[in-house]
Formats: C-alpha cells, structure tokens, sequence
C-alpha cells in the first residue's frame, strides 16, 4: 500500500473595512450578507464530514466587522434602508433601492425567484440614470417591499433557508409580503452573524478545522516593509514619490491580528495568511520572530523561488511533483515551513466548476486528485494545496456550491488513496521538507505586486499614506515634547488604529486600470476619509488634496483572470481540449455583469468572454448562457478597439455560420473604411476569432483597449465589460518566462 495523498482545502476569509471612520455606518453590506450566506454554512457543513478536515483563514477586520453586526450596534445603507417601511420611502431611497437591490448573480439568485425576476424585468437589465430614475417612480409600494425581503432573503444561504420553518415559509410565499416578513428576515441575518464565530470555535476544537489569521486590517506586507519590494517583479515600474519603508507597522498588524485571534478562539494560530498570498525574505522575518510555524503561497511564487517552471500537460494537471512538497526557510537559525498551491485546482473551483453540474464537477476534482497521487512517489510525504477565497465564488454556483460540495466531501470521506489534513497537522514535526534558497517577492496574482502599486493612482494613495503617517509621528513627537503625550494618548492610540486601516490592501485594489466595480468611488470616498480621519484625531487640518477623488475616470475592467501564457487555439466554434483556452483571460458574468444589458426581456446571450493571444494573434472566444442554442440564435458583435488604432471588428453569426470583417477609421477624413474580411473566425458551439497584432497597428508591448457591443435581439444588448474597457498588453518574447507557464 502507497499510502494516502494529504489533500488541504484552505479557504480565506475576508471583507474590506466598510465603516466610515467619522458616521460609523457601513456603506456597503457585504459583512453582513457573505456571513448569513457563506461563512457560517462552509464550516457547518463539515458537521456531516468530520473527516474532511479544512483549514480556514479568518481575517482580523471581518471578525471585528462580524461582532460590531451581531452586536446590533451598527447598521449599513442596504440594512437602513431596507428596514424603511415600504409606504415611507422618499424619491432618495426608492432610487437607492431600484439602482442597489439587484447586486446578486442574476441567474443563480435572482431567476429562481420569479418575483424577483419579475422586478428585474420590470426595472430593465441596464442600470443607466434615465432607466433608475424611471424605475424608481413607477415600482409601487408592494413592488418595493417585495424587494426589500427578496433581496435580503436570498442573500441567506439556502440551506439555512430549507431548515428554518419562518423562513422556508417565506420563500414558499415568493410575493406579496408584509412588513412583519421583512422584520423577520432582518431579525434572522443577526441571529446567523451571531452563529458564526461560534461555530467556527466549535470545529476547530473538535479538530475537524485549523484556523489560521492574516495581518490585522488585511495589508500587503511585502510594501509595507518596503516599497521598493514591487521591484523584484516588476524592476522597471514607477513607484510612489516617496519611499514608504516600515516593517514596524507590518510586524503591529501580525501582532494585534495574533491577540483578537487567541481572544477569540482560545489559542495563538500557528499559520498565517499573508494578504493576497504576498510574501517576501523581510515578511518570512517578520513571520518567525512572532513565533508563526507556517504559511502559503501561490505556485508562481515556489517557480521564482527556485528558478523552475511548473510543467502542465494538455488537461491543465501538473507533472512534476515538487508542486506538493513541504517546503521551509531558516532565518538566523530560525523556521518557517510553506505550502504553495495548486493554482489550477484552486482555480476551477472558483471559477470553473460553478458552470457544471455539482456531481460532475465534484468527479473531475476527484479524478485530478486521484492523478496528483498516482504521480508522486511517496503520497504520504506529499500535499496537495487547494486556496482560494472562501466566500466569492458561491453565488455563481446552483445551491450556493452545495450540491458540488457535497458531492465532493462525500467522495474524499474514506477515500483509499486520499486524505484530508488541516495545514497544521501536515506540516507539524515533519522533518522531509525541501529548503527553499531564497524567497522571491510576489503576490498570488501574477508573482507581482502591480495590483497594489506602480499606477499613478495607486502611487498617489501611497504618497497620501506616506504623508499622513508622517503627520501622526511628528504629532506624537510634538505632544512628548510638550509633556501632553500621556493626556492625549488615547486619541494617538485612535490615530494609529485609522492609519492601519488605511494601509489595508483593498483600497489599492480599485485603484489603477487592475479593477473596477459599481462601488469604486465608495472605495475611493472611504479611503480617503480613513486618511481625513488620522489628521482629525492629530489636531492638523486635513490636505485639500484629500478633497478630490483620486481615481481620475473610466478604467480597464477586472478581469475574473488574466492571461498567463500564449495560447493558440483551433479556431473552429468548437472547445477542442480543456487546455486550449487555460492560459487564456477571462470575463465573467457578475451582478450587474460582465455585460450590461439594456431592456432585454431573455437574460442576455454571453455567459462569458475569454481573451488570449499567441505571438501573433490576439484571440477571443464568447460562450452563450446554458439556456440559449447556439444552432437556433442569430445575433451580431462589434469588437470596438479605440488604441492604439481606432477599428471595429463586425461579426454576423446566424448559427453555425458567420461572417467576419473589419473597418479602420479615419481621423483625418471622419469617416470608416470599406469592410475588409477576418479569416479567423467560427462559430459554433461558441463563437471564436482571431485579430492579427499587425492589423491593430500594435508591436510588443503596447497596450490595446476594446469593448464589445452584442445586440442578441430579444435576448438584449450586452456590453463586455459594462464599463471601462479591456486593457490587454501586446506579449513581448519573455512573457511566458516572466509568468512561469508552460
């Protein structure tokens, strides 16, 4: 017997800080609805499958956010403005309803209500002013009160819906509901918050869950300690005016998250988190000397570490073992064991399984598994790694993930040649670990940090940091000096809280062409008001400059992935192998979608929208909603390509056919040229194209920008992506080595 193959899902838990550092009120209620439909019922459903042990990463900031909810001490705008009776709602608040009240994945939460879909069809799939503020005077009373309840009762999680009577009531109700029922709802999302830590309490001392934390307020660790980390993958990216270099405020964050950690759950983690899987020699330091034993990180991080690709074959399964090894590093004679995970398998489960039935996909993971074991020598000295997100992915799951989950646990509970571990009991007194030379400084996306840093938005923000953090020290100097320090201590305390707030990563997050969202300008208000707040609290007038919003205009869209490696795919309507588009980036329908759709009465066409290149061509690929056929639809697409060259790319699909042409504009006589063919192109199945770099007038390097406009008919007008644009780089020779793919 070969012995079992240590399987180790860790899933990471975390939220933005949404309070307003000077109202106290949340702006935004995701706290609040990721606890009452995901983070209590990921945890208890291990109740069923105590052999499935899991380790669970719970960042500091949520667990505060989560008891400042189950507290009853504060509320968000969502939450106020559902608790309004329906009959005393304003113009203010009907509009906030109308335009907020429709943030879930419309397929998986909104249509298998049909109330909710009815008011969905009634206000539009498009969410421009005219559309809201029309909506927002013809919605009546009851059309608003039903949507008060429906939208907070599907962000419960079903399963807790199908075991509470009151609230199986209500959905077996589906309309027409009363402002008791709305009552009984919100009273339900604070029982539930209130469940949660206790229940991850539970687990964890039954030893069927590890739990783990992250630096407090969620930073970048690696750029905290210093700036000039960004560099090592990124050595020709512009930085922030001013060097930002304190490893003392990334040691705080580890020490203060270490303290609610052991006052919550009874005992000091043994693992740690690092933000965004961002690690670097001066974090691995930080990490020893506060005694943590293990951490982890992405495979692209091991790669660069060791100078050594991760080699794939054609259905995305690794080949090479040393992927699963234990790994450590010693600093001054001291520890620090890691685990790098799997990106592909982690990746299917946040974005590709949700598109397959649960016991199919569960079969598939099951089966990779099965190979990753058969592949290495010595199963019991080896783990897999599974990590990604513990929270995002599930609304784009039929049942919130559950049939696949369960389907999954079910087939690893007394698996002959599978086991699952928490981290911590892998790795502990385990002496066969590989020593890592060195520890390359890099994220879990991309092995770099230019989400975070090197746009000039995201410098400024980091310069604005860097000033207010300056502005707090020579404060608290000057009160020293004074002899006040002592009677104003508690204020300073207060500030250098705010301060560690404002360092977390998220705020960086939306800024730059990386991301964008229906609430950047919240994120970018709440940010800067963080800053507002530690001048407030040192006695100094805020800068001006605090006033203007720091992000400037319509940026590139976030895509679900990015492209990692060339790819060159058949262009035949057809997905040839599951490898052929793996590299490849990705758009996906979200709330509010990928696509914004206008007046459609079918839900739209495209599910999502994948993009990719070899060295020569840039290729795209659009899938259709599991509800369309493909053979029956008829439909048109322009590819609007605004940089560096201005030309559209018109294609007319009627089935299994299609026609394919492009035209250029020309700035200096205002008009288009004659329609010239695309011979890459086919339809299908889904609908594939090929657009030569030469056409586009773009060499190596340069940045193309596009959107795509669908006009499906009856099945609506889609924009891909809703706002903004595709920002896609033009590969240069080394892309695949700087990505570590092949």
């Amino acid at each position: 017997m070969r012995g079992r193959l240590n399987i180790a899902f860790y899933w990471h838990m975390h939220q933005p800080v949404y309070k307003d550092p000077f109202t106290g009120e949340y702006i935004l209620p995701w706290v609040l609805f990721h606890g009452t439909k995901d983070y209590y019922d990921m945890v208890a459903i291990l109740e069923d499958f105590p052999q499935v042990r899991q380790t669970f990463n719970l960042v500091p900031s949520l667990i505060e956010q989560l008891g400042d909810y189950g507290s009853g001490g504060v509320s968000d705008r969502v939450r106020s403005v559902s608790a309004m009776k329906a009959s005393e709602l304003g113009p203010a608040a009907r509009r906030f309803i109308v335009e907020r009240f429709f943030q879930a994945s419309w397929e998986t939460m909104i249509r298998p209500f049909p109330r909710f879909w009815e008011l969905l069809e009634k206000r539009g799939f498009s969410c421009d002013d005219a559309m809201l503020d029309a909506a927002a005077r013809y919605f009546t009373e009851g059309d608003l009160l039903d949507l008060q309840v429906l939208y907070n009762l599907v962000w419960i999680d079903p399963t807790i819906r199908e075991a509470d009577g009151q609230l199986r009531r209500l959905v077996e109700k589906g309309r027409n509901f009363t402002e008791e029922d709305k009552r009984l709802v919100l009273d339900k999302q604070i029982e539930i918050i209130n469940r949660i830590i206790p229940k991850y309490r539970e687990m964890a001392e039954s030893g069927v869950v590890e739990l783990t934390t992250s630096p407090y307020y969620h930073p970048i660790m690696p750029l905290l300690c210093d700036r000039d980390a960004a560099l090592e993958a990124m050595p020709d990216t512009p930085l922030p005016r001013n060097r930002f270099r304190h490893p003392e405020d990334a040691r705080e964050q580890l020490r203060r998250a270490i303290a609610l950690h052991e006052e919550t759950f009874g005992r000091r983690p043994a693992g740690v988190w690092p933000s965004e899987g961002s690690v670097s020699m001066e974090v691995a330091k930080i990490l020893i000397d506060e005694g943590i034993r293990w951490t982890a990180t992405d495979e692209e991080i091991l790669s660069h570490s060791l100078g050594r690709a991760v080699p794939r074959d054609v259905d995305g399964r690794t080949t090479d073992p040393f992927l699963y090894r234990p790994y450590h590093i010693s600093i001054d004679a001291k520890d620090l064991s890691f685990v790098f995970r799997d990106r592909v398998l982690s990746d299917l489960i946040g974005f590709e399984y949700s598109k397959m039935d649960g016991e199919r996909a569960a079969a598939d993971m099951v089966s990779r598994l099965e190979f990753c074991r058969d592949l290495v020598e010595d199963p019991e000295e080896h783990v897999v790694s599974i990590i990604l997100d513990g929270e995002n992915a599930w609304e784009f799951y039929r049942r919130d993930g559950h049939d696949f989950l369960r389907a999954l646990y079910t087939a690893l509970t007394d698996h002959p040649g599978l086991r699952c571990v928490t981290l911590g009991e892998f790795l502990e007194g385990r002496t066969r670990r590989e020593a890592l030379p060195r520890l390359y400084a890099g994220s879990w996306i991309n092995h770099s940090f230019r989400i975070w840093i090197g746009h000039s938005e995201d410098n400024r923000a980091w310069d604005i940091l860097h000033d207010a953090r300056a502005a707090l020290v020579g404060a608290e100097s000057e009160a020293r000096e004074r002899g006040v320090y002592e009677q104003e201590k508690a204020r300073f305390e207060e500030a250098w809280k705010t301060l560690y707030a404002a360092e977390g990563s998220d705020w960086f997050w939306w800024y730059g062409d990386d991301h964008s969202s229906m609430n950047d300008r919240d994120f970018d208000l709440l940010f800067r008001r963080y800053v507002m707040k530690i001048y407030e609290l040192i006695g100094v007038d805020p800068p001006v400059e605090l006033e203007v919003p720091i992000s400037t205009g319509e940026h590139a869209f976030a895509p679900a992935q990015e492209p990692s490696a060339f790819i060159e795919p058949a262009i035949d309507g057809e997905i040839t192998n599951y490898y052929e588009w793996l590299a490849a980036g990705r758009i996906e329908r979200v709330h509010y979608g990928g696509a914004m759709h206008k007046e459609s009465h079918g839900g739209g066409l495209i599910e999502a929208l994948y993009y990719g290149f070899s060295r020569d061509v840039l290729y795209f690929r659009l899938d259709y909603r599991e509800d369309v056929d493909p053979r029956e639809i008829e439909w048109s697409c322009v590819l609007n390509f605004i940089r560096p060259a201005r030309l559209r790319a018109k294609l007319e699909v009627r089935g299994a056919e299609i026609e394919a042409a492009f035209v250029r504009r020309n700035e200096e006589a205002g008009r288009w040229s004659e329609p010239e063919p695309i011979g890459l192109a086919a339809s299908g199945d889904v609908v594939e194209v090929g657009v030569p770099f030469d056409l586009l007038g773009a060499a190596p390097g340069d940045r193309i920008w596009l959107f795509l406009n669908v006009d499906a008919g009856e099945k609506g007008a889609e924009r891909w992506p809703a706002k903004g644009f595709l920002s896609v780089e033009v590969p240069t020779e080394d892309f695949e080595l700087r990505n570590w793919i092949v």
